[in-house]
């Protein structure tokens, strides 16, 4: 059994996007550990209100990481990995992924960010083992040029038990209703496009939209961080969700990645108006998203889609099926354990305990049930076991207690 300790960031997009990342493992059979990042966030964001100046503050940062990343370490140490898993953004400091390295775990990075906007990726690629990308091409160019031998394009997903159909009350069906709909954050390209949209029907949702004030009867909840869990409620909600991605410059940029946001959208059943992005046509047939080139195509399908709500339904029915197929974060994550385990043939191949054959019945019963509790598989050894429970909070049971007893146990007659 493969365990994966996943290093979640602090905080940001990439964070919910880590936590259906280890669930998609666990789906695949995986012990996963997640390292709470966002534990550390507000301690991190308390050096900002030292009111020092900007290289002291700095240097505190770096001095603050380092010490999360030693405690990176430390959760593995513990929970001795066969790989970590790092998502854009995690506290892992150089210094710490050599260590790892130097202790023969595997590491791999899930770069879930534009390469363009967010370049920092060139200091830290070449410590990862592995470093897997939501973009092609040129970037996976790159990375060989800087030596990162092992690349791997993987879109991103969606995960079908957290983004699906719901039905929602009445109330919610106020609050998060509106013919036009869009969450995100604020970037230029989407205040300027969004300014073609007043006098209709439209809620927005996200932050970053302060210094658009022409749109701020649109914007909910006066800017705040929406939850993953009202998101979801938000795209059920809306007739029409729009998905702009991201720009500093133009409206519409004709950019490669596809964000979370179009995979999101399909599993749950909405329809979405998208605009054409160059890796869509392999991830999403054209009958199962309705996609715009320009601003002025945004506007006529607006009103084409509007007026055609069954069209609408059977669009997002198709786009829902074709994920659940294909782009779910179970999917994604045993696409990047067949590539780990190909470039790592050693990787997880510990001998573990077994449990003993002559087991009473009764003793068998109480263990199915303990495995069924833990979320592991019938064929997780011994040492899963004790991972997993150490791993636990609350009241042991008395099976529990023997367990962690009879290992403590073998650590001393062992010595």
């Amino acid at each position: 059994m493969l365990r994966v300790l996943v290093v979640l960031p602090m905080y940001g997009g990439s964070l919910p996007v880590g936590r259906y990342a280890a669930n998609g493992l666990r789906e695949a059979g995986c012990l996963v550990e997640e390292f709470e990042s966002p534990d550390f966030h507000g301690a991190f964001n308390g050096l900002k209100n030292l009111r020092v100046g900007p290289e002291r503050l700095d240097a505190l940062q770096n001095s603050f990481l380092q010490v999360v990343s030693q405690a990176v370490l430390a959760k593995a140490e513990a929970f001795a990995p066969d790989l970590v898993l790092c998502l854009a953004q995690a506290p892992l400091s150089r210094v710490a992924l050599r260590k790892l390295r130097k202790d023969n775990i595997p590491t791999a990075m899930w770069f879930v960010e534009d390469c363009r906007l967010f370049t920092y990726w060139r200091a830290f690629a070449p410590y990862y083992d592995i470093f897997a990308v939501i973009q092609k091409d040129s970037l996976l160019s790159e990375l060989a040029d800087i030596g990162v031998e092992h690349a791997l394009y993987l879109p991103l997903a969606a995960d079908p038990a957290f983004h699906k159909p719901l039905d929602l009350t009445p109330a919610e069906k106020r609050e998060f209703g509106s013919r036009l709909s869009f969450m995100g954050a604020g970037y230029p390209n989407r205040k300027k496009a969004f300014l073609r949209l007043l006098g209709q029907d439209m809620k927005i949702w996200g932050t970053e939209w302060e210094d658009a004030p022409a749109l701020s009867h649109m914007v909910q909840r006066k800017g705040a961080r929406i939850s993953p869990e009202d998101t979801v409620r938000i795209y059920n909600a809306a007739e029409i969700n729009l998905n702009l991605h991201s720009g500093l410059h133009g409206l519409v940029t004709g950019g490669d990645f596809v964000n979370p946001r179009t995979f999101e959208l399909a599993a749950c059943g909405a329809f979405q108006l998208v605009d054409e992005r160059t890796l869509m046509p392999e991830l999403f047939a054209e009958d199962e998203l309705a996609r715009f080139t320009d601003l002025e195509d945004m506007l006529e399908k607006i009103a084409w889609y509007g007026e055609r709500p069954d069209e609408r339904a059977a669009m997002a029915g198709r786009a829902r099926a074709r994920v659940l197929a294909e782009h779910t974060y179970a999917r994604r994550m045993g696409q990047l354990l067949d590539f780990a385990r190909e470039r790592f043939p050693g990787m997880g191949s510990r001998k573990q305990q077994a449990w003993p054959e002559n087991m009473p019945e009764d003793t068998r019963r109480d263990l199915s049930a303990l495995l069924r509790d833990l979320a592991l598989p019938g064929n997780a050894g011994f040492d899963d076991v004790i991972a997993a429970l150490r791993e636990k909070s609350g009241t042991l049971s008395d099976v529990e207690a023997a367990l962690l007893f009879l290992d403590e146990w073998k650590k001393l007659y062992s010595r």
